[in-house]
């Protein structure tokens, strides 16, 4: 008999009761009926429960022993009866009648519960992430993430792609987000930095002649933590391909995503996946990242104000804003005080005010009712669909900010309504980006999402075209509400980059001098390519059910970017720093800066 165990925890079933065994696991939980006592030892693949009988001789030991100790026992499978069988559990037609105990590694009182189902405070989950692991919800993610890479893995294989490696240790990007920086012990004074993607390496890739590549690839940001977003560091699908168009991008990424989330998920995804414009997106659903699953679309009605008698919408339409428009269907019945509430809400999020209609009754009530002539009232009525019990909801600001708080209205009302589908899957590609836009701070044209992608028309296009109208093969996929990842077919003409940049405002000096490598490569033969990398995290997080990014990383840091568990980021020694030609100059606290050695060093 192996010295730990014959079987795991999830293993033994009906067929082997009379048999022998050993299992090694967890205490997960323990019940003490006095003359018996009941123990559910678990390990990676389940659970099991074990009986120990009082005439043992590790009887009273075991009484006594902490939860989440480490054992292995040795003893008899027995079925159990059909009265005190566990249906909830695939060992629960069993259980091991214990003859023999070993304590590996007896545990302490712990400080968060591995078997409550309750989340506990975050900080302190995070600062025992090797116990919160332990937990049913937590282990599962964790495997569920292990098992979407090998099938993405397999998925990309198939179809002709190779896994390559880039570098970890690189050149500081000048465009994105914070690098975070590595000093050169070997080159004093000169800093790698952690890719924030592998985007130059992979397009380099393209240019040395190889084909189709992938990677799942770490990637480093500088940036702060949100609900999907984790601080310092995620992994991507990285994704290039040559000789391509946006088309055949589209159909590869739709192939392997929409696969991953039918063996997840079990259910069926729409392909191919709805294109819509990023203008579009931002009218309808005013966002880019729209969740296709609420039905509620919003409308641009200014138009109607122009003339209006309501003078608020009258000026903003007048002063170059806009107004729009959000018809909800038959809640023309709900209490005034719900109406008060998203009158609040509007405002919490930057709003000047809500107005709204009332159809009800054939009639039209409301606010702001009174101050529109019937003609209006029918116009409105016909441009919003309008019909018995519809309400519509009016915000007028500057077009962007229309458009902003117009969308989170609308994710508002789908939640407070319960509109959102439920158990689907709702993809579409954001597509047709603007190549520039003006900066709000410099009131200069800047680009507006990726400076490396091809303008639609190409040269032409820049030439002639109004930079303003002019769009770029750039695109963005979005799954409920989630980007999942921006992509481009990418400029590949030095030419056609150069004159780019000189729009926004860069000479071919600035261009040469922060992008040498790629700039360089495409003077010796580029083909044209393209590609995307789709966040694994938010792949996981979405198959997973979870809210937070962070439930589906084994070893996420807080929001704070700290690991609390490993206590980083630390200080270091002042030899270190020494080593590496450092000085610290940090903030000072009372006037004074403290050493450690006395030396002036940090």
């Amino acid at each position: 008999m192996h010295e730990y165990r014959t079987h795991t925890c999830g293993e033994l079933r009906s067929g082997h009761a009379g048999a022998p065994a050993r299992l090694s696991g967890w205490v997960f939980r323990k019940r003490d009926h006095g003359s018996l006592l009941f123990v559910d030892l678990r390990d990676h693949y389940g659970v099991t429960q074990v009986v120990i009988r009082p005439d043992r001789s590790f009887f009273e030991f075991c009484r006594q022993m902490k939860i989440e100790s480490v054992v292995t026992v040795t003893g008899q499978v027995e079925r159990r009866s059909p009265e005190t069988a566990n249906p909830n559990l695939p060992t629960g037609e069993v259980e091991l009648v214990a003859d023999d105990w070993v304590e590996h590694g007896p545990a302490e009182a712990l400080p968060l519960q591995v078997s409550a189902e309750e989340d506990g405070p975050e900080d302190l989950r995070l600062k025992h992430r090797f116990l919160d692991l332990r937990r049913d919800r937590i282990h599962g993610n964790i495997m569920l993430r292990a098992r979407v890479v090998a099938d993405i893995r397999r998925r990309m294989q198939a179809r002709g792609f190779t896994e390559f490696q880039t570098p970890i240790l690189t050149s500081s990007s000048p465009e994105g987000a914070r690098d975070y920086l590595v000093p050169s012990r070997a080159h004093p004074g000169k800093f790698y930095a952690l890719p924030q993607a592998p985007q130059i390496f992979k397009q380099l890739l393209m240019v040395s002649g190889f084909d189709r590549y992938f990677q799942i690839a770490p990637c480093f940001r500088d940036e702060d933590a949100r609900a999907d977003r984790s601080p310092g560091e995620f992994y991507q699908l990285d994704i290039e391909m040559s000789f391509v168009t946006q088309d055949d991008v589209f159909a590869v990424v739709e192939d392997v995503i929409a696969g991953v989330f039918e063996e997840f998920s079990g259910r069926p995804i729409e392909r191919p996946f709805r294109r819509i414009s990023c203008r579009d997106a931002a009218v309808k659903y005013g966002t880019d990242k729209p969740d296709l699953r609420i039905p509620l679309e919003i409308l641009d009605v200014s138009a109607a104000f122009r003339e209006s008698g309501f003078q608020t919408f009258r000026k903003v339409v007048a002063s170059g804003g806009v107004v729009r428009a959000l018809p909800a269907r038959r809640i023309a019945d709900k209490p005034r005080s719900f109406f008060d509430r998203l009158v609040d809400y509007a405002k919490e999020i930057g709003s000047k005010g809500l107005a709204y209609l009332v159809w009800e009754g054939g009639a039209v009530k409301g606010p702001i009712a009174k101050f529109i002539a019937p003609p209006e009232l029918t116009a409105l009525a016909a441009m919003c669909n309008a019909r018995d019990g519809d309400v519509v909801f009016f915000v007028g600001d500057r077009e962007k900010e229309a458009a902003r708080i117009a969308g989170e209205l609308r994710l508002k009302l789908g939640k407070d309504l319960d509109l959102a589908e439920k158990n689907v899957y709702r993809f579409c590609w954001i597509v047709d980006f603007p190549m520039f836009e003006i900066d709000p701070e410099t009131r200069r044209l800047t680009f507006s999402h990726n400076p490396f992608s091809m303008p639609q028309g190409g040269m032409e296009a820049l030439t002639i075209q109004d930079p303003l109208q002019l769009l770029a093969y750039q695109y963005d996929i979005v799954c409920n509400g989630v980007e999942l990842s921006s992509g481009a077919i990418r400029n590949h003409r030095p030419d056609i980059m150069f004159k780019a940049f000189e729009i926004a405002g860069y000479s071919r000096e600035e261009v040469e001098r922060k992008f040498p490598s790629l700039v360089n490569a495409f003077r010796y033969g580029a083909p044209p390519h393209g590609g995307i990398a789709p966040g694994i995290d938010r792949i996981v997080m979405l198959l997973a059910g979870e809210s937070n990014i962070r439930e589906v990383i084994a070893f996420p840091m807080n929001q704070r970017a700290q690991d609390l568990m490993m206590g980083a980021p630390s200080e270091v020694t002042a030899r270190q720093l020494r080593e590496l030609h450092i000085r610290l100059d940090l903030p000072q606290q009372g006037g004074k800066m403290k050493a450690e050695d006395g030396s002036g060093w940090k």
